[in-house]
Parts: C-alpha cells; structure tokens; sequence
C-alpha cells in the first residue's frame, strides 16, 4: 500500500443494530446484550482478529474477558 491506494479509497459503511442497556454491569460475554454480542464478533469477522478484552466501565474490574490471550 502507498498514499495513492489510499486516495482513491471508497469507505464501507456498515449499519448495526444499537442497544439501550446498561452493559456497565456486565462482567461476561453472555451478560452483554444480543446486539452487543453481535457487534463484538462482528468486529472479529472484519478485522481478522480475537477480541481479548471488552471494556464496559472506568475501572478496571469493569472488563470483559472475550478470548484467553494465551490458549
């Protein structure tokens, strides 16, 4: 890749469903809503990447564990 790809790029918009709940007391991934779930792996599916860690909160123990770094 170089700058010119980049010029002549199209973005892709992609529409998802939302959620209302509050996730910030979420503390697995089956807490998360059904929209919040299909957000995350669909973010996994266009990055080619495992999501390892959710955030749902400021302080620390407000996480999610997705995947195990290590398997």
């Amino acid at each position: 890749m170089n700058q010119r790809d980049f010029a002549i790029a199209k973005p892709v918009y992609e529409y998802l469903p939302g959620w209302t709940q509050d996730i910030s007391v979420a503390r697995e991934f089956a807490d998360l809503p059904p929209n919040a779930q299909a957000y995350v792996r669909f973010l996994e599916e266009q990055s080619q990447c495992r999501i390892s860690a959710i955030g749902v909160g400021q302080d620390r123990a407000e996480t999610i564990v997705v995947h195990d770094l290590v398997d």
